[in-house]
């Protein structure tokens, strides 16, 4: 494909995600992430195991859609709408990953450091992948749903515990990038 599409601007892609939202809440729908995860183990069997898998996933068929749609929609992003896998990141950026030792960073979107299959043999790195994985599902399930479920669905609700949701969930962002990351790499 000859042309690129270049990411959508603000004042198209918020109105956008508004109107899904809105016609969300019209049929009386909520969005998340997380709930798809719980949708998936409670399909697989979870709710044999453990009570908070005990519901009618049935009802929620429909949210699995949004996770086909991201694996359809990324894909046909990154192969045909995209001329470059990295990530647009400012110099200085940039400059202070490749110091902490982040080669790859501003050449690609995932940095191979952390995310390529050489890393499975990095005690360290496959450590916080997994600390990280559990604290991100622990901290889901604790604060009632995701980032996407809380900032998108929860926001757009009104409700004051998404709000303070979204505020830790910037708050925790912050101290990782200027106080536990720096010390970590």
């Amino acid at each position: 494909m000859d042309f690129i599409l270049e990411p959508w601007p603000w004042y198209v892609s918020g109105p956008l995600i508004a109107f899904v939202m809105f016609l969300l809440l019209k049929v009386g729908k909520e969005f998340g992430m997380s709930s798809n995860l719980r949708t998936l183990c409670t399909i697989c069997g979870a709710d044999k195991n453990c009570e908070f898998f005990c519901f009618d996933w049935k009802k929620q068929r429909w949210n699995l859609l949004v996770v086909v749609g991201t694996i359809i929609g990324g894909f046909i992003a990154s192969h045909y709408l995209s001329n470059s896998t990295a990530v647009d990141i400012s110099a200085n950026s940039i400059a202070s990953l490749k110091e902490l030792g982040f080669d790859s960073a501003g050449s690609s979107y995932l940095p191979s450091e952390m995310f390529d299959l050489s890393v499975l043999s990095n005690f360290k790195i496959l450590s916080l992948l997994i600390i990280g994985g559990f604290l991100i599902g622990f901290g889901s399930r604790y604060a009632g749903g995701c980032t996407s479920g809380h900032a998108i669905s929860g926001l757009s609700n009104l409700q004051l515990p998404s709000l303070i949701a979204v505020i830790g969930f910037f708050i925790g962002g912050l101290v990782m990038v200027h106080l536990l990351f720096p010390l970590i790499f």
